[in-house]
Order: C-alpha cells, then structure tokens, then sequence
C-alpha cells in the first residue's frame, strides 16, 4: 500500500523525522510522491498502547470531538500519556481545539510521527487535518480511500508508549466505522464511549450507536451526555434548555454505564476556540467536575494491563 502522499495528492508533503538519533532521509522517497520500496505496515506500533477507547455518537452535532478532546487532557492531567486518533476526515476539528493546527508531520524509521501539543509531550495526535494543504481543504472521497488511510492511522503512526489512546470517529455507523472497528481489533480495544444530547432525535440515533457495538463485539465503556442544560456566566444558575436525562435513561435501558451530563458552558466554548487547556485553566468552570468524574470512571474500568 502506497503511503499518505500518494493516496492524498493534494496534501502537505511528509517531513524527514526531527527525533534525536534517527537517520531518515529528510525528504524521503515517499514525500516526493512515489511508491514506498518494501514498505511493511508496523505491526508494533500499537504495541506499548495499554488501552484504546473509541469516541462515538450516532449523530453530528453532538460535541463527540469536545468530548474525546477534554478526556484525552482530564487523563494527562491524571497523569497519564495520552495520544488521539482523529479518524473524523471530513471534520477534523481536534487539531483547532488543541491549537495545533497548521503543524508538520515527521516521518521516522518506524513511521509518522504523531504532533505532541504540549512542552511535557504527554498528549500527542493524530490527524488528516495537518496533511491538508488549507483548513479549507475538502476531503471528498470515496468509502475505500477513506477506509484505506484509517488503516494507515492504525498501522503506519508510531505512538511510542501510551496510557491511553482516544480515537475520535466520525458521526453515525458508516464503512468508516467498520474500518477502525476492524484495524483496532487485533490490538484489544478497552471500548467505546458513547456521546449523546438529551433531545430525543439524538437518544434515537445513538440508540442505533449501541446496536452498532453489539453487532460489532464492542465493549461500551458507558454514555456521556452532553450540552445538558446551559450554565448562566452570571448566576451559574443550569438552565434546561432541551430536555434532560435522556442520556441516562437510554444507558440504564441498554443495561450500559452512564459516565455523566455536561453542561452547556461558555467557558468550555471558550476554552476550545481559543485551543486553551481547560482542564488546568478552568477548574472553577460549571463542566470541570463533570468532565473530570467522567474521565474517573473511565479510568476506573480499566484493567490493569502489562505495556
């Protein structure tokens, strides 16, 4: 299989890797657009990966990448190493929230390498949003490139040693699903965490979600509910503005986890347009105790495993 610039033509070119001690060739022959010679995928890559969660939602909209975003900071603020996956290709939005767009992709003997966003390196990520040439860049594929490059993410990405890896997924239950389902597989994924709003269009669409996971032999971590209610920067009085509890229910009647509700906050709006840490800048913030209890009970379910 060809690697990233032959499948996306369009795409910034891959760098010659910057780790002290590796002697790749700074424009190596897959940057210039041919064919990799030999070219293997890295069955170790995933190996010093203790535990995997996948982010779902049945629907767009939702705040699944808000979600698999927070959790990825809650958990290196546990300290724990984390790294995302952002497989969402036609909204890559994690890269913005984490300001980090804009960065380059390294190349290494053992493959990419993922952009840390911090000084510590405890978070580091992946994303089609840092190969497009312009974040206006449409992805506008066919099911089989799609699925073609998600098993790269998962083959070709030298994470190194992880806690943690959150892979934020597209909206729905599409072949793109199916794909990451399949590439992860091998490599024992802890579960998926489920993202809902109250409304009940939403609770609908991701009642689907949990049907997809049982079809596909997925462990659910549990069901977030986000955007429940709206947290007044005034009074921090919580507001309903949809419905409530619809998340909890859908969790109690799929025999499920109910992980928690988040409010709708502007300091997390906030938080994420700016690519700020919320997680250590707004700890006073109305959604902190739920993002962090979240994260708790996710850590809480994960069983001891040797790296």
């Amino acid at each position: 299989m060809p690697l990233l610039p032959c499948i996306l033509p369009a795409t910034r070119r891959l760098r010659g890797c910057l780790l002290p001690g590796c002697h790749q060739d700074p424009e190596p022959r897959e940057a210039r657009g041919c064919p990799a010679v030999g070219h293997r995928a890295q069955p170790g890559n995933l190996a010093g990966v203790r535990h995997i969660i996948l982010v779902l939602s049945g629907k767009g909209g939702v705040g699944k990448s808000t979600i698999s975003t927070e959790l990825a900071l809650a958990l290196r603020h546990a300290g724990k190493k984390v790294g995302i996956l952002d497989v969402d290709l036609c909204g890559p939005s994690i890269p913005r929230m984490l300001r980090a767009q804009g960065r380059a992709v390294h190349q290494c003997d053992s493959g990419w390498v993922p952009v840390f966003v911090d000084q510590e390196q405890s978070i580091s990520l992946m994303s089609v949003g840092f190969l497009l040439e312009s974040p206006d860049e449409a992805v506008v594929w066919r099911g089989p490139k799609k699925n073609a490059l998600i098993k790269q993410f998962v083959s070709d990405v030298a994470w190194g040693q992880l806690d943690y890896l959150v892979v934020d997924t597209p909206p729905g239950t599409s072949d793109e699903h199916m794909a990451t389902v399949e590439a992860l597989r091998p490599y024992s994924p802890l579960g998926a965490l489920v993202v809902t709003t109250p409304q009940v269009v939403s609770v609908g669409d991701v009642r689907r979600e949990l049907t997809f996971c049982r079809k596909t032999g997925l462990q659910v971590v549990g069901v977030v509910e986000n955007m429940s209610g709206f947290v007044c920067p005034h009074c921090a009085e919580c507001t309903n503005v949809f419905s409530r509890g619809g998340g909890e229910e859908l969790a109690r009647l799929a025999g499920v986890p109910f992980l928690g509700s988040v409010p709708l906050d502007p300091e997390l709006t906030r938080s994420l347009e700016e690519g700020r840490d919320f997680i250590r800048d707004f700890p006073n913030s109305p959604a902190f105790p739920a993002l962090s209890s979240i994260a708790q009970k996710v850590l809480s379910q994960a069983p001891a495993r040797l790296s």
